[in-house]
């Protein structure tokens, strides 16, 4: 860091650069150009941008990489593309391992906040004092700046922060709990992803599965069973390479099934933004609706959010049966056997067995999982197994019998047959 920079509380400002410099090519050392590249998160493409004081944009991802890369170029038009030096670098790891879920502190990373104006560069660096997992509201925010009739101002601040992730804007919500905006690409579709990311849950609230987030098999022991097992099965693991399924966190069994309700026969960024406009209906929205609420809410205030008459029919069978006890506790379907779970819970309108079995796959990591129903499991089979007909789920459930106790491995490397087999199409 240059003697220009300046560091001021959890920022950096750039000293003794005059308006007329900052913007002459004539004197570059004067006024250092900006920089950025594009990066791989969990969350899609993300950029950032930097010259010598430090980070002086992120860019959360839009549609496309060149949408991205052209959102960077409007907000510095003079930028470009370029290697991040060694400090940039830690930070983009730092943004990456955040947005993986883990809990990576961002609060030393050094942002250049010249031209951000004082009272925002005040609620950013307290807003980088919150950690991740937990969550201010606007109106703390005011109070703990001793500002408590600014909430309004905090809000308009934080929509125009211009370092998302390592300004934790996302954490901070409206009153009462309830998520406000969010000024990135994909709104409160993305604040909400990556509040579940992080695990934001109110302590008291606090109830996960037990070992949520952890496979319930050991997967170096599984691939050595499938190998041996099947010898067709241990070539597509050695094409495809090593096992990367990933296990989707959920606060409960009715947070799951309501989700999977409001995707069915939708594709993904659709079935997301109207499954955001559901859970902002009520407070603490990235936790998810309740069984109650949804039984409080009104026809018109759920079939606003884009709901369907007939998954608004399904989200009330499913609340009506797990305020009545009839959808398992976490504690309990922990205890259960996979058929048990999903003669239960196909029990609710507009859930079935596949349903159930991606719950038991994705989100409690059940090791012997095998959907044959599932068209992507089918197709990979034939074009793992050079088949020129889909099985028939009859036939794949007998093959598929050797692959016990680890079925669940088996079809994701099925998917993933599927999946290589449309980058050859």
């Amino acid at each position: 860091m240059t003697d220009r920079c300046q560091v001021g509380g959890f920022g950096v400002i750039a000293v003794n650069r005059s308006p007329q410099l900052r913007n002459n090519p004539e004197t570059p050392d004067l006024a250092p150009a900006v920089t950025f590249t594009l990066f791989d998160t969990a969350i899609g493409r993300c950029g950032v941008a930097w010259r010598e004081c430090g980070i002086v944009g992120v860019q959360l991802p839009e549609s496309r990489d060149s949408a991205t890369r052209q959102r960077l170029l409007e907000r510095f038009p003079s930028a470009l593309e370029g290697l991040p030096p060694s400090d940039v670098q830690q930070a983009v790891d730092g943004i990456v391992a955040l947005l993986r879920g883990e809990p990576h502190d961002l609060s030393t990373v050094a942002l250049d906040m010249e031209g951000v104006p004082a009272f925002h560069r005040r609620v950013y660096e307290l807003a980088r004092t919150i950690p991740p997992g937990e969550t201010l509201s606007y109106g703390e925010i005011a109070t703990r700046l001793s500002e408590p009739a600014a909430a309004r101002a905090v809000g308009q601040a934080l929509g125009r922060n211009p370092f998302a992730i390592v300004v934790p804007c996302h954490r901070v919500l409206a009153a009462g709990g309830m998520i406000g905006g969010f000024s990135a690409n994909g709104g409160i579709t993305t604040k909400l992803r990556i509040l579940s990311i992080e695990g934001s849950r109110a302590a008291s609230q606090l109830t996960l599965f037990d070992g949520d987030g952890a496979f319930a098999f050991d997967p170096v022991v599984a691939l050595g069973h499938l190998r041996a097992s099947d010898s067709r099965l241990a070539s597509l693991i050695d094409a495809v390479g090593p096992f990367r399924m990933q296990l989707d966190s959920t606060p409960s069994i009715f947070v799951a099934l309501a989700e999977s309700i409001v995707y069915q026969q939708l594709n993904g960024r659709a079935a997301a933004t109207i499954f955001a406009r559901v859970r902002a209906l009520f407070p603490r929205a990235h936790e998810g609706p309740t069984a109650e609420q949804i039984l409080r809410a009104s026809d018109e205030k759920l079939r606003g959010a884009g709901l369907s008459r007939s998954k608004l029919l399904s989200l009330r069978d499913l609340a009506r049966k797990t305020v009545d006890g009839r959808i398992p506790a976490l504690t309990e379907i922990q205890r259960m056997e996979d058929e048990a779970i999903i003669e239960r819970l196909t029990e609710v309108r507009g859930i079935g067995r596949w349903t159930v079995e991606m719950l038991l796959m994705f989100r409690l990591g059940r090791p012997d999982v095998l959907p044959v129903d599932d068209y992507g499991v089918r197709k990979g089979f034939s074009i793992a197994f050079k088949k020129r007909k889909l099985p028939t789920p009859k036939d794949l459930h007998k093959y598929g019998a050797r692959w016990k106790p680890y079925r669940t491995v088996a079809s994701w490397y099925l998917w993933r047959a599927t999946d290589m087999g449309r980058q050859v199409e």
